[in-house]
Order: structure tokens, then sequence, then C-alpha cells
């Protein structure tokens, strides 16, 4: 049996960096852990609240934007900077979205005497990024396109961004029938056992009407 490791942790440290920049001692580490995992929670959640409230409204059309790439998150004494990477950031730059945030963030953190920065960076290559491109295909899913259409699409809007690689795999009840299985699509190269070889990767679980499908994408950037 083949042995399986995540592609973006076999790659942190050289390739890949941490999200997440503190010191703690040992005691405490836990709790700043916890602290992390709560803020990129309510961000997510807030980003999901006001997406549904947009889409009521027929505001936005389309599924992909608004989706975050990943939060970084740096602690220094009496400051938190939150840093958010997100593709489109239509929601979030309307007038008192940041302070509506800051505020639930707040209330997420243990300590009052620290206060909170947070920064919204748009992502320059959004097609580059799988979570993106995951988001997109749940999209085209949920309104009854095939799956086979969905992920060749999506492998032609990488052709806008620079990369080497691309592979999509999905699993699980495709088009209704009854008996799982997985269907794959690649293009260009993809050395997921080379080490200095900049790879992303994403797992994205889609919630249709016949159940759980889950997708994953791997992402051949460039080789340092």
């Amino acid at each position: 049996m083949g042995q399986k490791i995540n592609p973006l942790g076999f790659r942190l440290g050289t390739t890949q960096n941490h999200h997440s920049f503190w010191f703690a001692q040992p005691k405490n580490y836990s709790e700043g852990l916890q602290e992390d995992k709560k803020i990129r929670n309510c961000i997510k959640n807030y980003i999901q609240k006001n997406r549904k409230k947009s889409l009521n409204r027929k505001i936005e059309s389309d599924s992909s934007s608004e989706v975050i790439t990943h939060i970084e998150i740096q602690k220094e004494i009496d400051t938190i900077h939150v840093i958010i990477h997100i593709g489109f950031p239509n929601l979030l730059k309307k007038k008192g979205a940041i302070e509506e945030l800051e505020k639930d963030l707040q209330k997420e953190v243990n300590s009052v005497n620290q206060r909170l920065n947070i920064a919204i960076e748009k992502v320059k290559e959004p097609y580059r990024q799988p979570n993106i491109l995951a988001e997109y295909i749940a999209f085209q899913l949920k309104n009854r396109v095939s799956f086979r259409k969905a992920m060749k699409k999506a492998i032609e809007l990488t052709k806008k961004a620079d990369i080497k690689g691309v592979k999509i795999k999905i699993a699980g009840r495709l088009a209704g029938k009854e008996i799982a299985r997985a269907e794959c699509i690649k293009k260009g190269r993809l050395p997921l056992q080379t080490i200095r070889a900049k790879i992303d990767y994403c797992c994205y679980p889609i919630r249709t009407i016949y159940g759980v499908l889950g997708v994953k994408i791997w992402i051949f950037v460039e080789e340092e």
C-alpha cells in the first residue's frame, strides 16, 4: 500500500511557509493554537454569512468570489495582526465591513489588552489558487453541470495563470450513481516526490443532493 502525505506539510520549511507567526511557552501553546483556530473560523463564518445575504439579494452571481486562500496570524505583545489573503475582496471592501469583522474577532480573542489589526490582501492570480478552483467546481456541480465539464472548465481557467501542471480528482456519487467512484483529470507535470517543487494543494467537500463529493486539487507552480 502506498504511503500518502499532505503535499503542503511535506514541503513545510522549504517551499511552503507557516501561516502563524508567534512564540509561546509550552504550557500556553495550546491556548494560542485554539485562539488561532477561533480567529480563522470566525472570519470564514463571517464571509459565508455575508455571501448568503448577497446571493439572496442577487448582488453576487459568482460563487468563486470571496474565497479565502489562507489567513496569516502574527502575534505581538499587545497586537494581533491578521492578514486575509482573498481572491476577490468585494464584500470586505464595503463600508463598515472591517469594523464589524473586528468586533466579532475581538469577542473570540481571550485577552482584552490585545488589539486587532486586520489587513486585506488580494491574490494577484486567483485561478492559481486551488481553493478558488475548488469553489468554482462546487458552484458548477450545485447548478447541475456535468462534473467532467466542470473539471475541464476549471483546468481552462488555469491557463490564465503561470503554472506548470494541474491535477483535479473528484470522488463520490458522481452524476447521482448509486456506486461511488473517482474521476481524475491531469494536465502538465506534477512532481509530487520532489521537495523543491512548489505545489499548492487543497481538499474540499461539496454537499449535493446525492451526498457529499470530495474534490482534491494539486497545482504545480514552479520548481526552485
